[in-house]
């Protein structure tokens, strides 16, 4: 198991080194002057070319590469192009609002689904089934903005039954900040529940349809053991692949909702890093959402192996 885990370490560690690698180069071929950006059109040539140099924009691309290389390994990010503010300290306060909202939507979205699928797939060709299958699916369809704004429309504005503001303010308790996130985390919630509800359906299905559990019920166990002993545990591990798969889905679903609800967090941030061409800001980022991914996938790597015997008697041979 140590040498499996070893092994997914390692390949996750070079996934972050070539995501992050691909990034820097392409955003420095990005069109557009940061210098110019910050100065404005109308700037002098000869202070852009001073600005230029005093941001180090000037020095061959690979010896940028290599420093911001250094540096990353040092834990050093780099200084905000737009605000001349270290990186960390730039995008940690947004990253902290983002998590809060991901943590709830995550939060929802996990166990809605995986009831759901289970749900559908014991009332299997059910009218119950159906609701959830093409009501899931319908939702998936419609985009996390869209979404949003209905939300917003719907239930924020004529109904009044949440706020539309997702960012009560700094200093407000975490009762609060969770009842305003209720809102935009039901946006993700809908476009995510589809997809990861079918997979726990078809895990479900899968199972009942196996020699185990036919064996199981042949030999009069309650119906209700049968699934919580035989059926869960194997139908429920197609949807721990998925589940790790849909963080990317989530973080860019963050971005959207960020921007309707007005909400000051990341991807708020990586949005403006793209527009300024703050080349430090925006390779931190997109950093930080690869490591997010690759360790997300770790984990249901490891969760995988650990709850399925036949890759541990793979990793074993």
């Amino acid at each position: 198991m140590l040498k499996y885990v070893a092994k997914r370490l390692g390949l996750a560690l070079l996934t972050v080194f070539v995501v992050t690698t691909a990034i820097f180069f392409m955003t420095n071929i990005l069109p557009g002057d940061p210098a110019t950006r910050i100065l404005g059109n109308l700037a002098e040539p000869e202070n852009v070319a001073k600005l230029r140099k005093d941001l180090g924009l000037d020095r061959p691309l690979l010896a940028q590469y290599w420093t911001w290389l250094s540096n990353t390994l040092q834990g050093d990010l780099g200084n905000s192009i737009q605000h001349r503010v270290p990186v960390v300290d730039y995008i940690l306060p947004a990253i902290g609002l983002s998590l809060r909202l991901a943590a709830i939507a995550f939060l929802l979205t996990v166990p809605l689904s995986i009831i759901g699928g289970i749900t559908a797939g014991v009332m299997r060709g059910k009218p119950v089934d159906r609701v959830i299958t093409v009501g899931g699916l319908s939702a998936a369809v419609v985009p996390e903005f869209v979404w949003a704004v209905l939300l917003v429309l719907i239930v924020g504005v004529r109904l009044k039954w949440l706020p539309t503001s997702a960012y009560p303010g700094p200093d407000e308790g975490l009762l609060t900040y969770v009842y305003h996130l209720i809102l935009p985390s039901i946006a993700l919630v809908l476009v995510l529940f589809g997809y990861i509800s079918r997979i726990a359906r078809a895990g479900v299905i899968e199972a009942f349809d196996s020699d185990y559990v036919r064996t199981a019920t042949l030999k009069g166990l309650p119906r209700r053991k049968v699934v919580n002993k035989h059926v869960l545990r194997n139908a429920l591990l197609p949807s721990i692949a998925v589940i790790a798969s849909q963080v990317p889905y989530l973080i860019g679903g963050l971005v959207a909702v960020e921007r309707v609800f007005n909400y000051p967090g990341f991807g708020t941030i990586l949005i403006k890093a793209v527009q300024y061409r703050d080349y430090p800001v925006l390779q931190s980022s997109v950093l930080i959402v690869a490591v997010v991914i690759v360790l997300a996938q770790l984990i249901a790597d490891i969760l995988f192996a650990v709850l399925n015997p036949r890759i541990r008697q793979g990793i074993e041979r």
